[in-house]
């Protein structure tokens, strides 16, 4: 194919990927040979944006950068002696209005004096192990959602519809994203207050993904998508509190299931109810991971993609020693440690179905096209409000290699409060991905109890 060919076929996929798209079940094997060619590996358009300053992708950041120490330390920035092209803040936002969310825009306004957007140069540096690209581009053609679309079949160690038919196949793909096969970490949470005042919760938490385990195939899941167990450290005032939760694949045949142990009680329950919007240390329930769980209350529509201004990259806000008070303050985070990329992104609505129930009545997702992680989210009350924004501020873990959270914040526009989760600049380690991970025997009820303090 020549040249022109090629930028002409590349123009007519770039039209096609950003129209709303009809529900499909799975792509014809010559769709899916598009993966690795004209798109990435994970289904992102290859070809980047010149206009907007998006490059091309090249494979992801390929070389460690200097100065890692490697797997247990902090990651170095890549990028460290890059500057801000520009700050956007509530005086010069015009300028940029077609380049922000509506969330975006409207914590511009509603801290005009303080939150500000420093936008850098783009790296597209996501990547993945090759294993992965292989099970993504299997999974192209056999991965199917089941009845009524919460759960998946066919599907397995990849993402599941890396060239989406609609919006609920796009959420699924941040639902079994690839995050790494088994997470320990320790870390906070702030609830922070008007004020900027702040009570924290230190907690230990694990998660191992059956999903993505590589001794076994799409037929030996047993319908486990991933296991997560936490549990609450001093000076926490609920310390020695565990949870485990179990996810599943096909959530029509099994729904989460949760158990919780009690310190004080000395015994260990099950949790039906968290899920959904059940209030959950400062956030809801399915608001962890950004969106996480059930899909079943939502109607999930395509909108298209677009080129945003997002957080990417944020290496600075989690530098080890970092004192919290520099980096929380009142409304949000401090800007100074924030990095903003242009990216593009998947737009997924969701729309809470008639007879269900939900305190987000609207929901509007932005899907980072090379990763598939929802690094922003909006959330709407029954009146159709603009209520919740939430922010992902992400890295590469270029030692996975993954895109992963630093901090997810959550603000509440009404209350002028928000929750910062993952603050690890305390800790001794940030989110470790160690190659081995407990038995399947260890992520079980039992022991919750047998491991649980007084």
């Amino acid at each position: 194919m020549t040249n022109k060919a090629l930028r002409v076929s590349a123009v007519v996929l770039s039209i096609t990927l950003h129209m709303p798209l009809l529900a499909q079940a799975k792509v014809s094997p010559e769709e899916a040979a598009k993966l690795g060619t004209v798109l990435t590996p994970f289904g992102a358009e290859r070809q980047g944006d010149a206009a907007k300053g998006i490059p091309d992708w090249e494979g992801g950041l390929k070389e460690l950068p200097s100065g890692y120490k490697g797997a247990g330390s902090f990651h170095v920035d890549p990028f460290p002696d890059e500057k801000p092209l520009r700050v956007i803040d509530s005086q010069n936002m015009a300028n940029d209005v077609g380049n922000l969310s509506p969330g975006v825009q409207a914590l511009l306004k509603s801290y005009p004096s303080t939150f500000k957007i420093p936008v850098y140069p783009s790296h597209r540096s996501a990547a993945a192990p090759e294993d992965i690209y292989r099970n993504t581009r299997r999974n192209a053609e056999t991965a199917t959602l089941v009845e009524g679309g919460n759960g998946l079949s066919g599907a397995y160690a990849g993402i599941p519809f890396p060239i989406p038919g609609d919006g609920h196949e796009a959420i699924w793909n941040h639902i079994t994203r690839w995050q790494g096969r088994y997470i320990d970490e320790i870390a906070n949470t702030a609830q922070v207050t008007t004020s900027g005042q702040y009570s924290l919760i230190r907690e230990r938490m694990e998660m191992l993904s059956n999903y993505y385990d590589p001794s076994k195939s799409v037929n030996e899941l047993g319908n486990v998508l991933q296991n997560f167990m936490s549990e609450l450290l001093p000076p926490s005032r609920e310390a020695g509190r565990k949870l485990l939760v179990r996810d599943f694949i096909n959530q029509v045949e099994e729904p989460r299931a949760a158990w919780v142990y009690m310190a004080g009680q000395r015994r260990v329950r099950r949790a039906p109810t968290l899920a959904y919007d059940t209030p959950n240390d400062g956030i809801y329930a399915d608001d962890t991971d950004m969106f996480n769980g059930a899909t079943d209350r939502y109607d999930w529509k395509l909108i298209g993609k677009q080129a945003l201004v997002v957080p990417y990259h944020n290496y600075a806000m989690e530098q080890a020693g970092l004192p919290l008070e520099k980096l929380i303050m009142p409304g949000h985070l401090n800007p100074e440690f924030t990095r903003w990329e242009m990216h593009r992104v998947w737009v997924v609505e969701a729309t809470l179905r008639s007879g269900s129930r939900h305190v987000h009545a609207k929901r509007r997702f932005y899907l980072d096209e090379d990763s598939w992680y929802a690094l922003m989210v909006e959330n709407y009350d029954s009146r159709g409000s603009l209520w919740h924004v939430n922010l992902a501020f992400s890295k590469n873990a270029y030692d996975v290699p993954v895109i992963t959270p630093v901090n997810v914040v959550y603000h509440d526009l009404n209350a002028r409060t928000y929750t910062a989760i993952g603050l690890r600049n305390n800790e001794k380690t940030p989110r470790q991905f160690p190659s081995s991970a407990p038995p399947a025997g260890y992520w079980t009820p039992a022991t919750l109890r047998r491991t649980g303090t007084q």
